[in-house]
């Protein structure tokens, strides 16, 4: 199995994420965050996700402070991170290509999310 895990505040990308991998691939299994305590909750846990989806623009806590907070930490810093937002500035697009995994603007494709994974994870 393939642990995949999506931090967003929005429900309805949470859930189509989560359905879309999870129908087109049995081989996925996605857990979701809507918020840092969630997040720390899942980070906390024995088994740790092989892929981080992040949102950059969420109420509690941005993406790139969770990026920043997974990077700083040796346990979780290996772990592919993949940025999935509607922030689509010069700056963002830049920093999100240079130091994440991959950087994918929404709207999205599950078939195109379903490539970059398995290019990631191999």
């Amino acid at each position: 199995m393939k642990k995949i895990l999506v931090v967003d505040d929005n429900i309805d990308i949470l859930y189509t994420l989560k359905k879309g991998l999870e129908y087109i691939d049995d081989s996925y299994e996605v857990h979701i965050a809507q918020n840092q305590i969630e997040f720390d909750e899942k980070m906390n846990r024995d088994t740790l996700p092989d892929i981080i989806f992040l949102d950059i623009m969420m109420p509690d806590i941005s993406g790139w402070d969770l990026f920043t907070k997974i990077k700083e930490n040796t346990e979780w810093n290996d772990i592919p991170i993949v940025f999935l937002t509607a922030k689509t500035d010069a700056f963002c697009v830049g920093f999100g290509k240079k130091n994440a995994n991959e950087y994918i603007q929404k709207p999205f494709d599950i078939k195109t999310i379903k490539e970059k994974i398995d290019t990631i994870l191999g």
